[in-house]
């Protein structure tokens, strides 16, 4: 009896019990929670699209982007130019107006259709030739004219020359303001060839070159005169020619045409000449002064120790080719050299630039000090004559 587990449990029923099915404890009413609230965000922080939305096919907000040069049409081009030159006239201006030109640039704006006015803005920027040497915006310069060399194609022959001169101004003469040696020699290099290039001045340039600016301003004034006289004497013509043919049957003649239209083709190709004469010798009067330019900036830098010696070989080579230049500016380019030769011979004699000898700190307050009178009490004393040593004990 002690072994039977069952001892005192009811017997076993013939229909076993239902199961009893598990329920889920009763869920605690709560307050119905509201949805979140959303974030507030800035406006110019915007979140991506989420993954699961591009993947469903919804329709993403692409984001707003300012429309670039390269999307705007020629005229829209052509009147952001016509502002930008109306602004690159002044200087404090400059540096904005420049960075604007530079994105066009970029951009793949400067085409054919567009050159012009892209040169119209070189032009503005250059109506002051001494302003791209200032000190606040000769890395803007550079910079501008640097860059304008890569859309040289699109310019026509007397634009590419006039570019040429100013790159010259606004590059090659702010080089010489480095503190970099390399640069400062490379620069030196260029205007070298430069000089080389020149044409040999002669008598006429001397003269002529003084009377190109003069006519330059005086071809507006003739031009409305001669338009003024043509206009005078064409107007009685025609009251003769129907007073003489009132038929017309002059206009039906050929020899007369053919005059006419060969006589017009050779004053065409004479005003074309007289223009390209013009324009080459603009060109090399502007190369010419850039390089007397260039030149007395160099002069003032010789100062410097390490580049003496290579403005010593750019005004000897300016010197030996002084033929290129005209008398005025031979006059300036000898007392360039003048200058240079002497303090080059002050150089060879151990003397510095101003004539004194050179020395280091110490020999300099050595002789600073040599003659002066020092109170053995630290400054105590009229000028180290013991006047006050009674009082002092």
């Amino acid at each position: 009896m002690a072994d039977n587990l069952f001892l005192g449990l009811p017997p076993p029923s013939a229909t076993p019990p239902h199961p009893v099915t598990e329920q889920p404890p009763p869920a605690i009413k709560t307050k119905s929670s509201p949805a979140p609230a959303p974030v507030l965000k800035s406006v110019l922080k915007r979140d991506k699209p989420s993954e699961p939305q591009a993947q469903a096919g919804t329709s993403v907000p692409k984001r707003l982007r300012f429309k670039t040069t390269m999307d705007a049409s020629e005229t829209q081009v052509i009147e952001a130019m016509q502002k930008i030159a109306s602004h690159i006239k002044n200087p404090t201006k400059f540096g904005k107006a420049s960075k604007l030109a530079l994105q066009l640039i970029q951009a793949g704006s400067i085409k054919q259709g567009t050159s012009d006015s892209f040169f119209a803005i070189l032009e503005a920027a250059m109506s002051s030739p001494l302003t791209c040497t200032e000190p606040s915006l000769r890395a803007d310069y550079q910079a501008l004219f640097s860059a304008a060399q890569d859309v040289t194609d699109c310019f026509s022959k007397p634009q590419k020359n006039q570019l040429a001169s100013w790159t010259i101004r606004a590059v090659v003469a702010n080089d010489l303001y480095t503190d970099d040696s390399f640069v400062f020699s490379k620069a030196a290099g260029r205007i070298k060839e430069a000089i080389s290039s020149l044409p040999v001045a002669n008598e006429e340039d001397d003269t002529e070159e003084a009377a190109v600016l003069a006519k330059d301003k005086n071809e507006a004034v003739d031009d409305d005169r001669d338009t003024g006289n043509m206009l005078s004497e064409a107007s009685p013509q025609p009251e003769k020619n129907e007073e003489s043919d009132p038929f017309g049957l002059d206009a039906l003649l050929p020899k007369t045409l053919k005059k006419d239209e060969k006589g017009r083709g050779k004053k065409e190709a004479a005003s074309l000449s007289r223009k390209s004469e013009e324009d080459s010798k603009r060109f090399v009067k502007s190369q010419r002064e850039a390089l007397i330019l260039c030149l007395e900036i160099a002069a003032r830098r010789y100062k410097i120790p390490w580049a003496q010696t290579v403005i010593d070989i750019l005004v000897q080579h300016a010197f030996d080719n002084i033929e290129r230049f005209t008398s005025h500016q031979r006059d300036a380019i000898g007392k360039l050299w003048t200058s240079i030769r002497e303090q080059h011979t002050r150089r060879k004699q151990g003397k510095s630039v101003t004539g004194k000898l050179d020395m280091n700190a110490f020999e300099w307050l050595q002789l600073k000090y040599a003659n002066e009178k020092i109170s053995i009490r630290h400054a105590v004393g009229d000028g180290g004559k013991r006047r006050a040593e009674q009082w002092l004990g």
